[in-house]
């Protein structure tokens, strides 16, 4: 039986699943940026804003998970390539339903390293555990919250060079 090479990199000519071989890849500054949103009440954004809810500091501990998840993409993905992280950063931005038209936080992560494979994943990952935990210790007082919109904003570095996702999508 003869097959075609796949254009998706993490299968072989005959079409199994494999990690992709980067040994020969040289090392190289690399940085992505994802960006994803969690929709609520008005009133479970104003209990998170104003501190008191009732398990604590939200964007805090959602910060904390973010960067955490970013550090085992690895053991969650299972292509992934372990990775040597040399920078993290979450960041949040609350949007009242008066602001934007939808009432919520927005959170991004930027994910660097210098090595031989990109960091789409974890920034990716971060965003995501980010947004689940706001979801984890909101629960109490709104079922009904919306993760939405999770996607790599940049990735800069590597072969393939800078990619920048367009406005409108």
């Amino acid at each position: 039986m003869t097959t075609s090479p796949s254009p998706l990199t993490h299968f072989d000519a005959q079409g199994q699943a494999h990690m992709v071989d980067v040994g020969a890849k040289p090392a190289t500054h690399r940085v992505a940026i994802a960006t994803g949103r969690i929709e609520m009440q008005p009133e479970t954004l104003a209990l998170i804003e104003s501190g008191t809810a009732k398990k604590g500091d939200v964007l805090g501990i959602a910060r904390i998970a973010g960067i955490m998840a970013a550090k085992k993409t690895s053991d969650l993905i299972p292509l992934c390539h372990p990775l040597a992280l040399t920078r993290v950063a979450i960041e949040f931005e609350a949007a009242s339903a008066r602001a934007e038209g939808v009432c919520g936080i927005s959170c991004s992560a930027t994910v660097e390293t210098v090595g031989q494979t990109g960091v789409e994943m974890e920034a990716l990952t971060a965003v995501q555990v980010a947004l689940l935990t706001i979801y984890d210790m909101c629960k109490a007082v709104d079922k009904g919250m919306v993760m939405n919109g999770v996607r790599v904003l940049e990735k800069h570095g590597g072969r393939t060079g800078s990619y920048h996702a367009d406005e409108d999508t």
